[in-house]
């Protein structure tokens, strides 16, 4: 498999528009570009969105609408406060991604044969953006979430502050800084507590300006399926990760301990809601989510398994391989939790207790 294969196809990249905001909007839907030339004719804003890896981003869109139907199913929900931090985890995913890959390259880990740079496009590797426009890029990104910040801050207090200054650290920790996160096999459990207790639980308080111990239940089974993506990925890139000194918690674990945890996380995530759902967190409509079964249980049988040498015929995004099957369970298990969240905002008195 060549340093070309795309992660998810590259089918609407050369029938879909190229410009304007259907073409921004075709960056969030599922496919990412191989190489720069398949961004050919593609505006600055679409170039963009496709290197910033939006087809992810669809994560933190998760965790704010979590947040923000847990608050209305309390009758507590307010709409602006709703709409900044939905748009405020977009962009810092956004930041993160295209920092993640600054750094990266910056030290030498995203080389020719890494694993990042065969799945997709590299935004800077690959020439598709320069220095200056990746830096414009991010500059525009970072004023954004600090404006919002400061909205927050100035709505909600010293606690915003907290919250802010939590993700920041997060933010830094993981990839900027010298010694990072996810080379101390802590960036799994960093992707756990963003994306369920400080995004959920933390969106709540500052969509609602109250603290709510069931929001902060309720964030755990869908922190716990970021983890399992992350932990996938790291899985699918233990090798390379291990001769680049990159300690990540596969590397640390090994791999079938690695795969172990993993099927673990996964199977947590049940565990999890229905205890919620026993607790009065959650509605017992949260219950739809069991009709991800059935690629909870695929993502489960390709975990016990080592991972095959090659990948089968017609597969697209090779060497991921743990971090796609996590991909697409986690996708659809978000979606069916949001819609008995959704369900359970309309009846908010059939939770239990």
């Amino acid at each position: 498999m060549t340093s070309t294969t795309p992660a998810l196809g590259t089918g609407a990249l050369t029938h879909g528009p190229r410009r304007g905001p259907l073409a921004w909007a075709g960056a969030f839907t599922g496919f990412y570009p191989a190489t720069a030339t398949d961004l050919d004719g593609f505006d600055p804003i679409a170039r963009f969105l496709y290197a910033a890896r939006s087809v992810i981003l669809v994560i933190s869109a998760q965790s704010a609408v979590i947040a923000g139907l847990l608050a209305a199913t309390d009758r507590r929900f307010e709409w602006l406060p709703f709409v900044l931090a939905f748009l405020g985890y977009v962009v810092l995913h956004a930041i993160s991604n295209l920092s993640n890959d600054y750094f990266g390259y910056r030290r030498g880990h995203d080389t020719e044969d890494s694993p990042r740079r065969r799945y997709t496009l590299h935004p800077v590797a690959s020439g598709v953006f320069t220095m200056r426009f990746l830096a414009t890029g991010l500059l525009v990104l970072g004023v954004v979430a600090a404006a919002i910040g400061i909205y927050f801050i100035a709505l909600r207090g010293w606690a915003a502050v907290g919250l802010t200054v939590a993700g920041a650290v997060l933010l830094y920790a993981y990839d900027a800084a010298p010694r990072a996160l996810k080379e101390l096999g802590l960036g799994e459990v960093a992707a756990f507590l963003v994306w369920g207790p400080l995004m959920i639980g933390g969106g709540y308080y500052v969509i609602t300006g109250r603290w709510s111990g069931d929001a902060f239940l309720a964030s755990v089974p869908y922190g716990l399926g970021v983890a399992s993506i992350l932990i996938g990925k790291h899985i699918d890139q233990a090798a390379f990760d291990r001769s680049q000194d990159q300690r990540t918690l596969p590397v640390l674990l090994g791999d079938r301990r690695a795969r172990v945890l993993n099927v673990s996380v996964v199977a947590l995530m049940y565990v999890i809601t229905a205890v919620g759902i026993a607790a009065g967190a959650l509605t017992p409509f949260a219950a739809v989510i069991l009709l991800a079964g059935p690629r909870a249980l695929r993502a489960l049988q390709v975990m016990g398994r080592p991972r095959p040498d090659a990948p089968p015929a017609g597969y697209v995004g090779w060497p991921l391989w743990y971090h796609r099957v996590c991909l697409v369970h986690n996708r659809a298990f978000g979606w069916l939790f949001i819609l008995g969240l959704a369900v359970g905002a309309i009846w908010p008195g059939s939770r239990i207790g």
